[in-house]
């Protein structure tokens, strides 16, 4: 007996489009014993919205794209609270999440990793109640950056290729004062980057989530925020610390919490899943704990 399978896929994702792997992926998920019916993203939020109309239809959906496609059709699943199984295969550029689920990267590889594998339950972030993230939701000096470095020198310099890029690009940094809650802790600062996160990698690199312990369905997410520095050497400090992936309490906060406030005079530019989430004086996240069963 068959089992049905919506396969969406973004044909354009990443440099080495899974287009081209098509028909090989196909076939591998036909032997495995799945009908598979193709659907091919065009416009940003065709992956929700054809989960949300269609996704409970099928036994088994599956994922191709980079961390905004896999974002896309997550936030479908939120949205629909679709139940069944999520498989992914990892074509895009960073590929962050499945780095750090370890999810191969080569497509026939996760093919395999699919219909092998079993259901893992993973939290998911909400941003104001309405949208969703995978795996980070972020702001200020490095979120472009980490995305804009080539994967090359990341692969040859590492962490260093993160900040290295980043000192560039200061004198252009902006700097908010927001003030953050969490549990029954407030901190009123000025800042020049803050991610929350549920991943070991992020931009394409591990060692950038600055905390320890970091597991995907606890419920928990860590929380990084550097503050503004006031001059060259306080800047020099906190470049130091993130090259050797350590926490330096004068100029960073970092702490673990299921759900976060974030309040700023001005509008805040977001980034979630290394795509622009909108500008926002006030931010809610919380945790949603296994909300997801993705295959590993």
């Amino acid at each position: 007996m068959k089992h049905e399978m919506l396969f969406i896929l973004n044909p354009t994702a990443g440099k080495t489009h899974i287009k081209d792997r098509l028909f090989d992926v196909i076939n591998a998920f036909s032997e495995a014993g799945y009908r598979v019916t193709v659907y091919p993203t065009r416009q940003p939020f065709d992956g929700r919205n054809i989960v949300i109309s269609e996704g409970s239809d099928y036994d088994l959906i599956v994922c191709a794209g980079g961390d905004g496609t896999l974002d896309d059709v997550v936030t479908g699943f939120m949205i629909s609270k679709c139940s069944i199984p999520l498989g992914y295969i990892p074509a895009g550029s960073t590929n962050d999440f499945a780095r750090s689920l370890g999810i191969p990267l080569e497509p026939l590889a996760a093919v395999t990793n699919i219909t092998s594998g079993h259901p893992f339950p993973i939290d998911i972030g909400s941003f104001n109640q309405k949208d969703y993230f995978v795996y980070i939701a972020a702001f200020g000096a490095f979120t472009e950056i980490s995305y804009s470095t080539d994967q090359q020198v990341k692969n040859v310099f590492g962490h260093a290729a993160y900040i290295m890029k980043g000192i560039r690009s200061l004198n252009t940094i902006t700097s908010y004062r927001a003030t953050i809650r969490y549990e029954d802790q407030e901190i009123t600062d000025s800042f020049i980057y803050a991610m929350i996160t549920n991943s070991l990698s992020v931009g394409g690199m591990r060692n950038v989530v600055l905390a320890e312990d970091v597991k995907f369905d606890d419920g928990i997410f860590e929380c990084l925020l550097i503050k503004t520095p006031s001059n060259a050497i306080e800047l020099q400090a906190i470049i130091n610390s993130l090259l050797i992936s350590e926490v330096n309490e004068k100029y960073m906060y970092c702490f673990k919490a299921s759900a976060i406030e974030i309040t700023s005079e001005e509008e805040i530019p977001w980034v979630m899943d290394g795509e622009f989430g909108g500008n926002h004086k006030n931010v809610i996240i919380e945790n949603h704990q296994k909300a997801l069963q993705i295959i590993r």
